[in-house]
């Protein structure tokens, strides 16, 4: 009894020293170095968001891009040509570097490290289950497929696709996986891999069920992260800005035009179509730099803090930190 206790206690010591050690790093080894600044924000400070936040934004969407590079990568192969250590490898480099360039813009805001750590770790287990499974009993199943895909082949890519696009703009638990494990079961042919399928894809539904729900509970109390900003916006017409759908136009300044509009996706979608009808942004919510991310078929990109190759597509993404009015 007493040796299978030290046995317990040891895979345990084990598990958490695996847990803390990414966290451990980023907190010992990837410091910034503060530097204060004289900017002083244009826009009230309820509509500030602290200019740190647009570095830490950053690793929830590194793991929006890896569901959409899976995504892509089992659209026309198989679950096991995804590279999971590699993303989960991204994902913790990618922190480390936003963190290294946070000192300019004030670095981190500590009530939301936690946040972003906890993220982290749920995305390495998950990552590391699913090549556990995919790169052994997976690969085995699709060697005893053949090269045709069976239905649920086709099925399960769809449904990653779903979902990628909905991680967009909605948070991940949001989504309907007890939806798609019903679609699995009414699509299930007597095909050996599509029983496969269904069995895998199944249990791995069934628990991300089972966490969205004790995730929603955990967050139904707490103030929700704004669906809204508002940013300055000149050289635009204010019957112009406000033709789109969500956006609003709250003042005229001596700056430019303020609106409130639509955050995550839209809000990308709003930036890219105003500058290329000849937009200046001034300052986002109360930012006067921003971090946004670019597709390049060139590997490297001097002003980059951090690139990776995306799976599936063939070309790499670059972080660039750069100043909203240039």
């Amino acid at each position: 009894m007493i040796w299978l206790l030290k046995r317990g206690a040891a895979v345990v010591a084990l598990l958490f020293a695996l847990v803390a050690s990414p966290v451990a790093y980023v907190e010992l080894a990837c410091r910034p170095s503060i530097v204060p600044s004289s900017d002083v924000p244009i826009l009230p400070p309820e509509h500030h968001r602290p200019e740190g936040r647009t570095l830490l934004t950053y690793p929830e969407w590194h793991i929006v891009h890896a569901y959409d590079d899976y995504a892509q990568v089992i659209a026309n192969g198989a679950p096991h040509d995804y590279a999971y250590f590699k993303s989960v490898a991204g994902f913790w480099q990618s922190l480390c570097s936003v963190s290294k360039a946070s000192g300019p813009v004030g670095g981190f805001p500590n009530q939301f490290k936690s946040t972003i750590y906890t993220i982290g770790i749920s995305f390495t287990f998950e990552m590391l289950a699913k090549a556990l499974y995919e790169e052994t009993l997976g690969r085995f199943a699709v060697v005893m497929r053949g090269d045709e895909p069976a239905s649920l082949d086709i099925l399960s890519a769809q449904q990653a696709a779903q979902y990628a696009q909905f991680l967009q703009q909605v948070p991940w638990y949001q989504w309907d996986f007890e939806r798609d494990a019903v679609a699995l079961k009414n699509a299930e042919t007597d095909v050996w891999r599509d029983r496969e399928r269904r069995f895998a894809l199944g249990i791995e539904y069934g628990l991300k069920a089972r966490y969205a729900r004790v995730i929603k509970a955990a967050v139904a109390n707490l103030e929700p992260d704004a669906l809204r900003l508002r940013l300055i916006v000149r050289d635009l017409q204010p019957n112009r800005l406000a033709a789109e759908e969500g956006v609003e136009v709250i003042s005229m300044r001596p700056e430019g035009i303020e609106v409130e509009a639509p955050r995550y996706r839209a809000l990308t979608k709003l930036l890219d179509q105003w500058a290329a009808e000849g937009a200046d942004f001034v300052e986002i919510a109360g930012n006067d730099d921003i971090m946004l991310t670019v597709t390049s078929s060139n590997p490297r990109l001097d002003q980059a803090l951090y690139s990776f190759d995306r799976q599936g597509y063939g070309d790499t993404r670059h972080l660039v930190l750069v100043p909203v009015l240039t």
